[in-house]
């Protein structure tokens, strides 16, 4: 299904009093015919001679039906309308989720292994790695990245068993971007995974994962459950084919050996620092076992192995909602003897199927699918905008939210006794809900009266104990597990990505603490008394907080600023304080704010970039929350979304502004550059609302 076309059965239409500007002031007819993408003068913006901000207090407190406010009401307006037009008639929203090719360049791969045949697929995602391929030949993380190796030699080698011509333009420019920097011997471990399936790459230089380790129990002071959730679904099943060692038979001229700089392939990396250098020698010891494994051990861990990934598989075939132990659980049943018939290795394919996309573009596979979260915050946004709780969209949406609360156990409970009750992001993955969807789900639902919704009020209390049972010791919150912080797994040879735990973060427990305070906490309550110190502990120097989940120190800045506000932190408190002047100080010529997927790498970049939609309404409704609604820099955010809203009520974004793990995979949420631009806008268009209803 192609998420972007979803239609409603029937579409709503809005009423007249969800735009109305206090009594008088709604705009019920297309007064301003000009499209919103068209950049207005100067004199457009101003009603009258002064400066911005003596302008804007002008709107705000004359009651003036201004153009300034027509054109605020206009873009909320055709913003909605467009959630109306793409809303599933089940009351989902479902946008397309966008990272790097090497999700669509392993499918191709899987499938050779797999001797799958579909020449038209592979004919579409061989046009869609070309489509993405880069003037210098290269293959990026992001939009606007120079070129990652791993991600090009991934896309090279796929192309190249599609059957296109290592001598064609498009290979040659990649295998010179290869060679120029480092070749196969600087990928990540993933790629050389990958290379290694078709004996390409030597299995002795991969770093161990053995598969002995699950059998270490979960009261062991090192176990399978300190990994992160997404790492645990990809090493178990990863272990087995790492125990396997398969290699999928490929004639010589099908191979990569041209990408290799020497004859010395599969030369190791070498660890700088002390602890690198220690778990070295760990990783070596290891690879001494794996050549002379105790038999009867490595069996019965195999079988632990394979009882353990059947046991995690949902009915519909997803492991984990993401591609990664989809993947690699397909991978390790096949070598283990599964017929491709078999309905666990079916109704894989399938899960896997059902992530792809196919378009002009070509086809192509998303790494996960993020359904209940787009659902949320639509909804979120809708009903910031105006549109009130018994609209027949947003009502839907609800239900639909509230039947997708996780009743049932998983990996989580190995550290943690609290009933099931939360959230996940795709259609399903019940084995892992997530703190903030979950914390997102709550807000939306809490705008909904229980007296109207059945169930709702056992939905919010169920979902809230899970949400505060889920925060660590140190006060804070993670995405999927509590106190997963051994960090120092980050350093073994296999974890290149740094991505071997789930550690609290200051994003999602700002999240936490903003929904708590919707639910009536306030600061003295002891977990947010906790929360609050441990996000104060966070915050850097200059004032801002780093972003796991989002781009970066905007999303993590704003992700604490509502929280804090929310939970009952005054607004004049110096943190608060320190944290607004960063803003407005990142605020672009244009009016927007931005910031590059690069302030990963390098901090000093950190809210500098070409201004978009979704991290200037982030910084805008950060400063509303802290009561800068009459600042010039929140008026020119709002001018910024305003001038560059599309005629269609959409807005278009290319760069990267979602994370999924810093430094090495980025997301381009397709639903992120709408719905927190209409979020923003509703917030402004409230606060405008209601200091004129005071004066009244």
């Amino acid at each position: 299904m192609n998420p972007i076309t979803g239609k409603r059965e029937n579409k709503a239409e809005l009423l007249e009093h969800e735009f109305d500007w206090e009594d008088r002031g709604a705009c019920k007819d297309s007064e301003s015919s000009t499209t919103t993408n068209v950049s207005p003068s100067r004199g457009d913006w101003y009603a009258r001679e002064g400066t911005e901000t003596d302008d804007l207090q002008h709107l705000q407190y004359s009651g003036v039906h201004s153009s300034w406010v027509r054109k605020i009401e206009t873009a909320i307006r055709n913003s909605c309308e467009y959630y109306f037009r793409t809303q599933h008639s089940d009351g989902y929203w479902w946008a397309e989720l966008e990272s790097n090719v090497t999700i669509t360049a392993e499918y191709v791969m899987l499938l050779r292994i797999l001797d799958l045949k579909n020449p038209a697929a592979e004919r579409s995602m061989v046009r869609y790695l070309l489509n993405k391929q880069m003037p210098n030949g290269a293959w990026g993380l992001y939009y606007g990245d120079g070129g990652n190796l791993s991600t090009t030699i991934e896309a090279y080698f796929a192309l190249k068993l599609a059957g296109e011509d290592p001598e064609s333009d498009a290979l040659r420019r990649a295998r010179q971007f290869i060679l120029d920097h480092g070749s196969i011997e600087s990928a990540r471990v993933f790629t050389k995974i990958w290379l290694a399936l078709f004996g390409q790459y030597p299995w002795d230089k991969v770093p161990s994962m053995p598969v002995e380790l699950v059998l270490l129990p979960p009261h062991f002071y090192f176990n399978i459950y300190e990994f992160s959730s997404w790492a645990r679904g990809t090493v178990v099943p990863l272990s087995i084919v790492l125990a396997i060692r398969p290699r999928y038979p490929l004639p010589e001229e099908a191979g990569v050996r041209e990408l290799y700089v020497s004859d010395s392939s599969g030369t190791c990396r070498r660890f700088q620092s002390c602890t690198h250098k220690l778990f070295y020698l760990f990783d070596r010891i290891a690879k001494a076992f794996e050549r002379n494994p105790i038999r009867s051990l490595r069996n019965r861990a195999v079988q632990e192995a394979e009882t353990w990934i059947l046991e995690h598989q949902e009915e519909s075939g997803d492991w984990g909602g993401i591609q990664p132990p989809m993947v690699y659980s397909i991978l390790a049943l096949y070598y283990l003897g599964y017929p491709l018939d078999h309905e666990v290795i079916r109704k894989g394919l399938k899960a896997l199927e059902d992530f792809c996309i196919e378009d002009e573009e070509g086809l192509r596979m998303q790494s996960c699918v993020s359904p209940v979260w787009d659902t949320a915050l639509t909804c979120l946004a809708l009903l910031d905008a105006g549109i009130p709780t018994d609209h027949p969209a947003v009502q839907k949406a609800a239900r639909w939210l509230m039947e997708k609360q996780v009743t049932t156990g998983g990996d989580w409970q190995v550290k943690n006794c609290c009933p099931p009750g939360g959230w996940a992001f795709e259609f399903i993955n019940t084995q892992y809900p997530d703190v903030d969807d979950s914390a997102v789900v709550l807000s939306t639902l809490n705008r909904f009266n229980p007296d109207r919704c059945d169930g709702l009020t056992c939905v919010k209390e169920r979902g809230m104990e899970w949400c505060l049972s889920m925060q660590s010791l140190c006060g804070g919150w993670a995405a999927f597990d509590k106190d997963n912080n051994m960090v120092i797994l980050n350093r073994i040879p296999f974890a290149d990505q740094e991505a071997m735990v789930d550690y609290p973060t200051a994003d999602v427990t700002g999240r936490v603490i903003e929904a708590m305070g919707y639910f009536g906490y306030d600061r003295s309550h002891p977990r947010a008394q906790r929360a609050i110190q441990f996000l104060l502990d966070l915050q850097e120097p200059d004032g801002a907080w780093w972003g796991r989940w989002g781009v970066n120190y905007i999303y993590g800045t704003w992700s604490v600023l509502k929280g804090l506000i929310s939970i009952g932190e005054a607004p004049e408190s110096p943190c608060i304080r320190k944290a607004v002047r960063w803003l407005k100080d990142h605020q672009n010529p244009d009016g927007g704010w931005g910031e590059t997927c690069d302030s990963y790498e390098n901090p000093e970049l950190r809210g500098q970039g070409p201004s978009t939609p979704s991290q200037t309404a982030w910084a805008i409704m950060s400063l509303l929350a802290c009561g800068e609604e009459k600042s010039p820099e929140v008026y020119r955010g709002i001018q910024y979304l305003v001038r560059t809203q599309q005629a269609d009520g959409t807005w278009e974004e290319l760069y990267f502004t979602g994370t999924g793990f810093p430094k090495h995979f980025y997301i381009r949420y397709h639903n992120y550059r709408n719905c927190f631009p209409l979020m923003a806008l509703g917030q402004y268009r409230q606060k405008l609302q209601a200091e004129a209803s005071f004066l009244r």
